[in-house]
């Protein structure tokens, strides 16, 4: 098994006063040659939109954009003329495919949003541009992982890659296993909140760990944890 190690604190930083983001891999003006994408992986940012903020109109193409609020109320808008609001419990993936344009705004006057921002190479690309919020309250189950995103329909949100995303609250002191989904693949870890140890390798928040060349490892939640999981496949085509 092999493992690379991103601690929060080493993350890309920028403070633009209504956008205060960190970067895990490569993005803007953060750029480092060794944090470029972990397989099909090329973005998680970490963010928080001061209220009544946010992104305006902007172009993606041939990307998968996965968006998971932690904090607050969320808008999307779109060239497709979606315009959709959510909140922690749900998540919303775009396939940006041909082209689309789009826009992510805090819609609260009051309180910031904090939301992670995550990009995924797609299978194939050139396809018709989607869009779709997915409510995961139903599948999240306590102390488990939850599988929210797959390719293939055994999970309430799909997505143009051989890719798994899974989610847990977990108690301290549980011990859980992972198991990949497809030989090849990678998982990245990342902590939202708490500790965990993946072997004699411990992880707090807001810290990532991609794992690879490995058919499962077990963790142990150290304190109470929420956790994401990231399957994606290490090689590009």
């Amino acid at each position: 098994m092999k493992v690379i190690l991103d601690r929060a604190g080493s993350r890309g930083h920028a403070n633009h006063g209504w956008l205060d983001t960190k970067h895990t891999f490569s993005f803007a003006d953060y750029y480092n040659p060794q944090r470029i994408h972990f397989g099909a992986l090329r973005v998680l940012n970490d963010d928080t939109v001061a209220p009544g903020k946010g992104f305006g109109m902007h172009p993606h193409q041939n990307m998968e954009v996965i968006s998971i609020p932690l904090k607050g109320y969320l808008r999307h808008g779109d060239s497709i003329e979606n315009s959709e609001v959510i909140t922690p419990g749900d998540i919303q993936v775009m396939s940006a495919g041909s082209g689309i344009f789009h826009s992510e705004y805090n819609d609260s006057n009051d309180e910031p949003l904090e939301f992670l921002q995550i990009w995924v190479f797609p299978r194939t690309k050139d396809g018709t541009p989607q869009y779709k919020n997915y409510d995961i309250r139903g599948v999240e189950t306590r102390d488990k992982l939850s599988l929210v995103i797959s390719p293939d329909g055994d999970a309430p949100a799909s997505i143009n890659q051989d890719a798994w995303f899974s989610m847990g609250k977990l108690t301290a002191g549980k011990k859980l296993e992972y198991r990949l989904h497809k030989a090849g693949n990678g998982v990245y870890v990342f902590v939202i909140e708490g500790e965990i140890k993946i072997g004699d390798l411990t992880l707090s928040r807001r810290d990532g760990a991609g794992i690879f060349d490995t058919d499962g490892f077990e963790f142990q939640a150290m304190e109470e944890s929420e956790v994401l999981f990231m399957e994606v496949p290490m090689e590009l085509s």
